[in-house]
């Protein structure tokens, strides 16, 4: 089974994850907001955004708005989990590599 860290410390699925996690539990946005805030290209975008969702770590959700399609992406509870478990793992590295207070 591959680490959490070794899926979610990729920058671009780091910036995937972190705003997802800031929201609320089961909220979502789209595709093209994540396009514009990261300067992704949709093929860059839509493959780190399949790692996460075969990791089980975000759901995604296609549909239609009027004639247009739309892609947007939740953070699961797995999710949730493993960003939280990364984030102390960071800590724990930095924590190492900070001096001691004297």
């Amino acid at each position: 089974m591959v680490q959490a860290a070794e899926i979610i410390h990729q920058q671009t699925r780091l910036q995937i994850m972190a705003p997802l996690r800031a929201r609320p539990e089961g909220e979502w946005l789209e595709f093209t907001r994540w396009r514009a805030i990261l300067h992704a290209t949709d093929g860059n975008l839509g493959s780190h955004i399949a790692t996460l969702e075969g990791a089980g770590y975000i759901r995604v959700n296609k549909d239609f708005v009027g004639k247009k399609p739309r892609t947007r992406v939740a953070l699961t509870r797995s999710g949730r989990k493993a960003f939280a478990q990364h984030i102390e793992f960071l800590r724990t590295i930095l924590e190492a590599a900070t001096p001691a207070q004297q």
